[in-house]
C-alpha cells in the first residue's frame, strides 16, 4: 500500500458536509448507528473490539489511499449521521482493489435523501479528485435499501462481480455488486 500525503478532507453538499474523521465523532456516530437495524445486514451490532477496528480500517483507508468513508455532518445542527465515501474493495471474493463507494446513515436519517446526496458528492469525488475507471457498491441481496439507492445513482448490476459471504446475511450469503464508470456517471446527473 502506498502512504498517501493528503490535505484534510472537507466537502459540502446543499445539506452536508463530508469530512475526515475528529476523535470525538466517534461516540456519536456509533450511538446513531450501531443499532440493530442499521447495521442488519452489515453483520449485527459491533462490540467494543469491532467497533475500535472499524475505526482503525477507516482511518488507515485515508493514511493509505487519501480517500475513506468519511464522516456525514448535517450542516443545521452539525450532527453526524454516519459515514459515506470512498474505500478499496477489501472483500475477499470481491473485486478487491477496485474503488468503492459505500454509505451508513443513522435511522432518522433514513429517507430525506440524505444517502443519496452523500453518495452523489462521493462519486463526483472518485471521477474528478481521483481519477477513477469504475466504481463499484456491494450490498447483499435483500437490502433492497441500498440497491435501490445504487439504481438511482445510475449505477448498473454486475452479476459477474457477485461472490459469496455469510458474515452479512446467513440465509443469503450472496453478495451484489453494482457499478458506474465515468461517462456514465456523466450521463446520469
Amino acid at each position: 500500500m502506498a502512504d498517501v500525503k493528503v490535505a484534510d478532507f472537507r466537502h459540502e453538499t446543499e445539506r452536508l458536509i463530508l469530512r475526515d474523521w475528529r476523535e470525538d465523532d466517534w461516540p456519536a456516530f456509533w450511538e446513531g448507528t450501531n443499532t440493530p437495524a442499521v447495521m442488519r445486514w452489515l453483520g449485527g451490532v459491533c462490540d467494543a473490539d469491532k467497533r475500535q477496528g472499524a475505526q482503525d480500517r477507516l482511518l488507515s483507508y485515508k493514511h493509505d489511499y487519501g480517500h475513506t468513508f468519511w464522516a456525514v455532518e448535517r450542516k443545521g445542527d452539525g450532527a453526524i449521521l454516519g459515514f459515506c465515501g470512498l474505500k478499496r474493495c477489501n472483500q475477499a471474493g470481491g473485486p478487491v482493489g477496485t474503488m468503492e463507494v459505500g454509505w451508513r446513515l443513522r435511522e432518522d436519517a433514513w429517507g430525506q435523501g440524505y444517502a443519496r446526496e452523500a453518495a452523489t458528492a462521493s462519486l463526483d469525488i472518485a471521477f474528478e479528485a481521483f481519477d477513477a475507471e469504475e466504481v463499484v457498491a456491494l450490498t447483499v441481496a435483500r437490502n433492497t435499501a441500498s440497491w435501490g439507492l445504487m439504481k438511482r445513482l445510475g449505477m448498473r448490476r454486475r452479476e459477474d462481480l457477485d461472490f459469496q459471504n455469510a458474515d452479512f446475511d446467513a440465509e443469503d450469503p450472496t453478495i451484489i455488486v453494482y457499478s458506474i464508470d465515468p461517462e456514465t456517471w456523466e450521463h446520469s446527473r
